[in-house]
């Protein structure tokens, strides 16, 4: 094979010297043949001056000199012929390369896949013919049709290429490449095996031998070498590599001579040498028995010290029976990206296992599959095109996507018209915080507050209660506040009827904006807002039938998105993930095109491994290493993925905590259901589906998008528009109700039973109302109660007063009416008929016809309503909104009805007062000691602990929110302008690990993302600031404070107070937080008595953070410090998990209120919240002790309606029955 790739060699550079030569040759003859003719003429026209200048004029050309020119790049060059002389010189330069490449190498130029020879490739010769639809089984059945001439060229070339991939074998088997393989790389360090056991037997003449022949062939050709044995110990030739040259290949050749057996086989100790040469790119390991070490250790140790290096190890397994030894080498050949060869005197088969031939075998066998697909295939042909595929094929066909069969839109092939957009698209989110209606101050509570009166309410020591003050009800008019009190509103009218203009304004806005959104690429996708974006492609092989689908929409979001974003990138997944480039590209035009490209080319295949795809995405080295940071990620998929929804959301958690990368869902929806049944589409339904991804969104802060071929089905984006329009109508609606309300009161002013009369009179002078005089209409006694004239004796003066009208005031109207009657009566009159007894002394009665309208006792439930979304508040602050009594859920309240207080009687009998029994109608409960009936029903109950429940759900997800991230050590950092102090005393060196990645994740987690000002203070023996004053949370402070916190260490005391007085120097801070895990050196209260003297005038809060600190004097110190300066404590334990509690009640639910047990919280946001916690599950267990209170009951008085029935009746009464 070497002759003959020197002779191409030779012949090639022969037949351009012979053209050169010919070119030259030809070009003197010309030149020869003019110089004559000039001659001629100049002889006979010697004195003609035209004949002399046009002989000047057709000077001959002179050939310059360019023996030291270079030569002109090949591109450069214009021929007709230029591309196959191109063509001509690549493939001269790879047959004269073929020697140095391993088969790996050559097989990337010269594999059937390269050559487009595969059954693939053949079934894209063929022409589609219609689809037929089997009668019998109902699946589609391909025809294809191929020409015979285009079958007989492909396996022709397949042939060619066999006899190909046999040369190369024979080559392979040729010289020392048959003992050792072919050595790729310049540099080579040679470990030889020259143990007792692999030198014994007669084989180490063998060995030199075949080492001198390496040498020659092979070593000899190379740049450097190095060389050594080893057995027990190693033996190596040089110190260091030495470049190559006769006198070092004598040397290598005398050394090969000297070889002797010596102990066992120390492979480990050999690798660890040779590996730590840093000129060498390729080792060659030559073993002939099995190594002391474990293949496992020796693979290890390889990989681990190759990390991050190119250097493979060639493995020869030389004339070795042992598998173990074959297992080894194969193994650390495979880890280390190197190839194994296997060489034995007996078995010649053994040979073939090796890595470059068996390359080469499996080529050969991959076109003899192909060839006698190729035969059957003729079993079909007629004429010259097959009109029959046989079952291979058919598998083949089977592999492409059924969108090849089906009608593509027109066009769908065509390059991209791409479309640049002339602004930055945002957000809905981000949109609304400059055009929604807080944003143009068209907040209904912001338009009312300058004309909103609170109530002002003071504790009475007289009654012993709070008083509220009272406000007239025609001078304003009570509006329910969004923190659930009442304001007085005094409105104007005016200004409301603008109001309600702008608001229509601003709803028309929206309405726009929800229909751009339902155009276009946002259809599909939503709105690509980041300006760094990767969008993962699920092409998993549900996803197989619409694949044209998927890619016209990614043709709709490269043309009109993503032009003018900075970076982007493709990647698509099914069981393995394929990234368009390395890295994000800007998209450019030509990018765009061979993106589009890309997409065209995709192939469904496999599962869902979308955590493979994102951290491809995310983890990308060179990116970070030029600071290309991934701001968006955007999911394409129709299923979950292959990976729990636990794993995945921890960490797209960790990666937005920490790079703050958003991940976006879009999920495009199938049918789950056809013809043939039910797809296979998802691990789970739709529905089921849809909360996965929508979780996977939102742990992110992303967005989620849901859409099908009809429309969108929900949508982040849309959705906040419309949660803002819905805002903007309920304003409008209590608006309105202002309006009517003060109509109302407008109306009720001038409302009078004789208004119409009063309208008719002409007004006087003053335009003041008078009274009119009294109606001349007599009274009727059918329109009133009935009069009595005669005063019976009998008759009490109450009653008289309810029945005789009394005469008129004088000078006063009878239409006129008592300014305290509403007070007196305020509807609640008795209505009364009255008759006449004749056979009675007492001869008038009266029987009542309508009571009053009592007013209920029964309180009514009201449906609470907390925000999802988690606030950096403090706990009180927030259980001030959110708390059971605030939000009317006290059962206390609900079942304190009328007092049972019965009256007592004295008892001769027993010579005592006995109260009367408890009446049988309601169960009667114990309430702070006093019996009450319990008047809520079951139902009630119910409702109740329906409400109770899911308030306790919410208080829970607070509980889990406040143990996530930072604020598990922490807390929540509630102020904007604060320092934080650092204990990294001696004590804290356990802790110090834990420490700095807790203070990485404050940064981003809380500072960055909340924009606080902040700054650093360390303290020890000593303190050191991090920046002089207070910084903003930008980007570049934060990396600069966590490489600050990284270089921290523990040591010395702990000058508490010394921190504490250089963090008040800062004049612009509104809050302390420290954090320390015992008392300071100093006297703690003189540190308290200090640190009030400093914050007597600027009262700014200190909050204590107990870190790991289990000395209840130092947390006692710490709780005293925070209480005394208006802050707060925290306590974050080393060991202690109570994510586990709110756990297994979210998930095991409240069926039981005392398992599992609370634990017991220090700091006071934990305790706040934990109280809250117990009493709402105290609640629940009342309740349901009350309702089980009714069933009782009501199973004791079902027993004794049975009893009672059960009884004879009596036909008489008794004897001692009293009147």
């Amino acid at each position: 094979m070497s002759d003959l790739f020197s002779f191409s060699r030779r012949s090639f550079k022969e037949a351009l010297k012979e053209e050169s030569e010919e070119e030259e040759k030809a070009d003197s003859v010309k030149l020869e043949d003019d110089e004559e003719e000039d001659e001629d003429d100049n002889d006979e026209d010697g004195e003609n001056f035209d004949e002399i200048y046009r002989g000047e004029r057709l000077k001959p050309w002179i050939p310059i000199n360019i023996g030291n020119a270079k030569p002109p790049l090949p591109l450069t060059v214009t021929k007709v012929n230029q591309t196959n002389a191109l063509q001509t010189v690549a493939n001269t330069d790879t047959v004269v390369s073929a020697e140095g490449q391993t088969s790996e190498e050559w097989l990337r130029t010269h594999s059937i896949e390269y050559q487009k020879l595969t059954l693939q490739d053949l079934v894209d010769k063929g022409k589609i013919g219609r689809l037929h639809p089997d009668k019998q089984t109902g699946r589609v059945n391909q025809h294809i049709q191929f020409d015979a001439m285009d079958v007989n060229e492909f396996e022709y070339r397949l042939n060619t290429g066999i006899e190909q991939y046999t040369k190369r074998i024979k080559w392979l088997l040729q010289g020392s490449k048959r003992v050792f393989g072919n050595v790729g790389g310049q540099k080579i360090g040679v470990c030889i095996d020259a143990s007792e056991v692999s030198l014994g037997y007669g084989r180490l003449s063998a060995l030199k031998e075949s080492l001198i022949h390496l040498i020659d062939e092979q070593l000899s050709k190379r740049s450097a070498i190095y060389l050594m044995s080893f057995g027990s110990e190693i033996d190596p030739l040089w110190p260091v590599v030495r470049d190559v040259n006769p006198r070092v290949i004598e040397d290598a050749k005398e050394w090969a001579m000297r070889l002797m057996p010596s102990g066992g086989c120390n492979a480990l100790k050999a690798l660890k040498k040779v590996m730590k040469m840093k000129d060498l790119d390729t080792i060659v390991l030559i073993l002939g028995s099995v190594p002391d070490q474990m293949s496992e250790i020796i693979c290890e140790y390889c990989h681990q010290l190759g990390v991050g290096r190119d250097l493979p190890i060639h493995t020869v397994a030389y004339d070795c029976s042992d598998h173990m030894t074959n297992i080894t080498l194969r193994n650390l050949a495979d880890t280390s990206r190197g190839r194994y060869h296997c060489y034995t005197a007996n078995c010649e088969e053994q040979i073939y296992s090796g890595t470059d031939i068996s390359l080469l075998l499996k080529e050969i066998h991959k076109a003899q599959d192909i060839l006698s697909k190729i035969k059957e295939m003729r079993q079909g042909m007629m004429g010259t095109a097959l009109i029959s595929i046989m079952n291979e094929i058919s598998a083949e066909v089977a592999k492409l996507p059924q969108s090849r069969f089906l009608p593509r839109p027109p066009g769908h092939e065509d390059p991209l018209r791409i479309e640049v957009p002339k602004f930055h698209i945002r957000g809905s989110r981000d949109w609304l915080k400059q055009h929604g209606l807080k944003a143009k101050r068209l907040h209904l509570y912001q338009v009312l507050a300058p004309n909103a009166y609170s109530f002002k309410e003071e504790f009475i020591p007289i009654i012993n209660k709070a008083v509220q003050s009272q406000v007239h009800g025609k001078a304003m008019v009570q509006f329910p506040w969004h923190d659930g009190s009442i304001k007085n509103i005094h409105v104007n009218m005016s200004q409301l009827f603008e109001y309600q203009k702008q608001l229509k304004a601003v709803v028309s806005l929206f309405e726009r904006r929800v229909d751009w959104l339902a155009t276009g690429s946002r259809r599909i996708f939503g709105t690509i807002t980041e300006k760094n974006v990767v969008i993962l492609i699920d092409s998993s092989v549900s996803n197989i039938n619409y694949l044209v689908h998927m890619q016209h929409s990614l043709r709709l979001l490269m043309e009109q998105q993503i032009a003018n974003k900075e970076y982007f990138n493709i990647i698509s997944f099914g069981s393995e993930c394929k990234s368009w480039k390395p890295t994000m590209v800007k998209p450019t035009p030509q990018n765009l095109q061979d993106a589009w490209k890309f997409v065209l080319d995709l192939q469904c295949s496999g599962s869902r491994n979308f955590l493979s795809a994102y951290r491809k995405a995310v983890e990308n080295d060179n990116e970070i290493k030029h600071q290309i940071n991934v701001q968006g990620v955007y999911l394409f998929t129709s299923g979950v993925p292959d990976q729990t929804q636990d794993v995945t959301s921890a960490y797209i958690e960790e990666m937005y905590c920490g790079r703050h990368i958003q991940l976006h869902c879009i999920l495009f929806n199938v049918d789950d259901y056809n013809a043939e049944g039910a797809i296979p589409g998802r691990y789970a339904n739709i529905t089921r589906t849809a909360e996965c991804l929508r979780n996977l969104a939102h742990c992110s802060n992303g967005r989620f998008h849901w859409f099908r071929e009809t429309g969108i089905i929900e949508s982040d984006d849309i959705q906040d528009i419309n949660t803002e329009i819905d805002k903007a109508l309920n304003f409008s609606t209590k608006c309105a109700m202002l309006v009517d309300s003060v109509k109302k009161k407008y109306n009720d002013k001038f409302s009078h039973p004789h208004m119409e009369e009063i309208k008719a009179l002409p007004p006087p002078p003053s335009f003041k109302m008078k009274a009119l005089p009294p109606s001349p209409q007599k009274h009727r006694v059918e329109d009133s109660y009935k009069v009595v004239r005669v005063r019976p004796s009998s008759a009490k003066r109450d009653n008289l007063e309810s029945q005789t009208p009394k005469p008129p005031m004088k000078g006063r109207p009878t239409s006129a009416k008592d300014p305290m009657q509403r007070v007196h009566t305020n509807g609640r009159r008795v209505t009364t008929s009255h008759f006449f007894i004749d056979d009675k002394k007492n001869n008038i009665g009266s029987v009542i016809e309508k009571y009053p309208n009592q007013k209920s006792v029964r309180k009514s439930f009201v449906r609470p309503i907390i925000p999802e979304c988690e606030d950096y508040v403090t706990s009180k602050q927030w259980m001030r909104m959110f708390s059971l009594s605030k939000l009317h859920l006290d059962l206390n309240r609900f079942v304190s009805g009328p007092d049972c207080k019965h009256v007592e009687k004295g008892v001769k009998s027993l010579h005592k007062s006995v109260s009367a029994k408890y009446c049988n109608i309601f169960p009667s409960i114990n309430i702070k000691g006093t019996i009450k009936h319990l008047q809520l029903l079951p139902h009630e109950m119910e409702e109740f602990e329906a409400n109770v429940e899911k308030v306790l759900f919410r208080y829970l997800k607070r509980l889990q929110w406040l143990l996530s991230g930072s604020r598990r050590v922490f807390g929540s950092i509630v102020h904007k302008r604060c320092v934080f102090l650092i204990d990294t005393s001696g004590s804290m060196m356990t802790s110090m690990e834990e420490l700095k990645k807790e203070l990485a994740a404050l940064m981003w987690e809380q500072l960055h993302n909340n924009d606080i000002e902040f700054n650093l203070i360390r303290f020890s023996g000593d303190c050191e600031k991090w920046r002089q004053n207070i910084q903003l949370a930008t980007e570049e402070n934060c990396h600069d404070a966590v490489a600050w916190t990284a270089s921290l260490s523990a040591e010395g005391n702990t000058c508490t107070l010394e921190a504490l007085q250089l963090a008040f120097e800062d004049p612009d801070i509104d809050a302390v937080y420290m954090l320390t895990d015992g008392k300071p050196d100093t006297s703690t209260s003189l540190v308290l008595r200090e640190l009030m003297a400093m914050n007597e005038e600027r009262n700014i809060p200190v909050n204590t953070i107990s870190f790991n600190c289990s000395d209840s004097t130092a947390n006692s110190f710490l709780q005293l410090l925070a209480n005394e300066t208006g802050g707060r404590y925290h306590r974050c334990h080393h060991n202690f998990d109570a994510q586990l509690f709110a756990h297994k009640l979210l998930s095991e639910g409240l069926g039981d209120t005392e398992y599992p047990h609370l634990p017991s919280f220090e700091g006071d946001d934990l305790k706040r919240l934990g109280s809250e916690i117990s009493l709402a599950r105290k609640y629940l267990a009342q309740s349901r002790t009350f309702r089980a209170l009714y069933k009782a009951h009501n199973q004791d008085k079902q027993i004794n309606s049975a009893r009672a029935a059960s009884m004879p009746l009596l036909s008489s009464r008794p004897k001692s029955a009293v009147r």
